[in-house]
């Protein structure tokens, strides 16, 4: 009998979805309820099965032996709860996929660095000659990959979102980068629920996996006392020397696992700032897990180019650094960049609050902003917030109109920094779009 699978959402994760079900012989159904981009109606087009967009027929999706939805769509969405009242299965693309693959899996998540890590992972194995490929939230769908896919590993970056429709999906190597509260609006406000998530990346490891983590996040750590893992722990801290895992000697980072050691400089790391030292170590842990050399692995740390719209330095003009951090969605994020800075900072931050405390960012603020150009739809929380700390504050909805009245601001030697602690729906299509516009418009200037 031929299987059928509904699949919610028409982006990255369903069109992929939709190529791999197609393959492995299930009958398919995509359903949308909003407009499905032109790219991937084109797919669709080609690909020959039933869709619908603006709606979703919910007789046809009923039908279903099992249905994928994409991590946008929350549990709690009507479609979500009545499917799961009729018992139909509902999984994320990340589950779906993993039913066809045996190839090994390098997953990464975590409230910040995730997208760097899986990026430098990916960097390293590449250099070091290993058959690899990237995605999942970032790129190319796992799916998709999965579909088309002849490769040794998989890099796939992985939200708390799409942990949430795990069933079986494991990887042979876990990396949780940090948790700080993110995406609250999700879980119910509850910070348990959000770290629950972010921790079944290795819920169904086996003692012959390895779970990477922060040691120094009390937030994690708090975590493990209070749930058993499976997996072989390799830790990286900055804070203290570990028996087995990453930890700073001499200002050299260390990698020790059974015996195996492995040094690097940190002045001789690429990217700046005391996360990307813990993104680095992060890498380094996994490349040398994968016996990679050691020359390879210091060579590829120190050439990495980074990450788009992630502390991106766009141009300097008059002498004023414009950086590019439109990635910082969340108040942890910004806080790693406002630390980064050396020079007075004119901030451009808001959006879409996600629940945002700005506390932590008080004495940074305090010590490197003189200006704050809030843009948003709504920023009264940024004003309360900072209102009294920075005598310059000016509120602003467009880009273009941020970067000028950002121009004005700045004096020779100071850095306009977009890092808006907030999801950007309000204003643009996504923290790309967001990046790109700042992009321009400081090269408009």
């Amino acid at each position: 009998m031929v299987k059928k699978i509904a699949i919610l959402g028409g982006g990255e994760s369903g069109i992929g979805t939709a190529i791999l079900a197609l393959k492995k012989g299930y009958e398919v159904f995509l359903s949308d309820k909003g407009k499905i981009k032109p790219k991937y109606k084109e797919v669709l087009k080609n690909i020959e099965i039933d869709w619908e967009e603006e709606q979703h027929t919910e007789e046809k999706i009923f039908q279903a032996d099992v249905v994928m939805k994409s991590p946008g769509i929350p549990d709690k969405a009507p479609l979500v709860v009545k499917l799961k009242e009729k018992q139909i299965p509902v999984v994320s693309e990340i589950e779906f996929a993993s039913w066809f693959t045996k190839t090994p899996i390098i997953g990464i998540t975590g409230s910040n660095g995730k997208t760097t890590v899986t990026n430098l992972i990916q960097h390293v194995l590449k250099e070091g000659g290993i058959n690899s490929e990237m995605g999942g939230n970032v790129g190319n769908s796992f799916a998709k990959m999965v579909a088309e896919g002849s490769t040794d590993w998989y890099v796939l970056e992985l939200s708390s979102f799409q942990l949430d429709g795990i069933e079986k999906f494991k990887p042979e190597i876990a990396i949780l980068t940090n948790i700080t509260p993110d995406h609250l609006d999700r879980y119910e406000y509850k910070l348990e629920n959000y770290v629950a998530s972010k921790f079944r990346i290795t819920e169904n490891q086996t003692e012959e996996d390895y779970f990477i983590y922060d040691a120094d996040d009390e937030i994690i750590a708090k975590k493990l006392k209070q749930t058993p893992i499976k997996a072989q722990k390799l830790p990286f801290s900055l804070e203290k020397k570990l028996e087995n895992g990453a930890y700073i000697e001499n200002e050299n980072i260390v990698v020790k696992i059974n015996n195996t050691k492995f040094t690097m400089p940190t002045k001789d790391l690429a990217l700046e700032g005391k996360h990307n030292t813990k993104n680095a170590m992060a890498a380094a842990t996994v490349a040398q897990l994968l016996r990679i050399r050691k020359q390879t692995i210091r060579e590829s740390m120190a050439n990495f180019q980074g990450v788009e719209h992630r502390l991106e330095k766009v141009l300097k003009i008059n002498n004023v650094l414009y950086i590019n951090d439109s990635k910082a969605t969340n108040v942890n994020a910004t806080y790693y960049a406002l630390e980064s800075m050396e020079t007075d900072t004119v901030w451009i931050v808001g959006g879409v609050d996600k629940g945002n405390v700005y506390n932590e960012l008080l004495p940074l603020v305090n010590e490197k902003v003189k200006a704050i150009i809030c843009l948003g739809l709504d920023n009264d929380k940024i004003v309360n917030a900072f209102g009294n700390i920075v005598d310059n504050m000016v509120e602003t909805a467009s880009m273009k109109d941020a970067v000028q009245i950002a121009y004005r601001l700045a004096d020779k030697g100071d850095t306009v920094l977009l890092s808006p602690a907030c999801a950007s729906f309000d204003l643009f299509e996504n923290y790309e779009d967001r990046g790109r516009q700042f992009k321009e418009a400081v090269r408009n200037l």
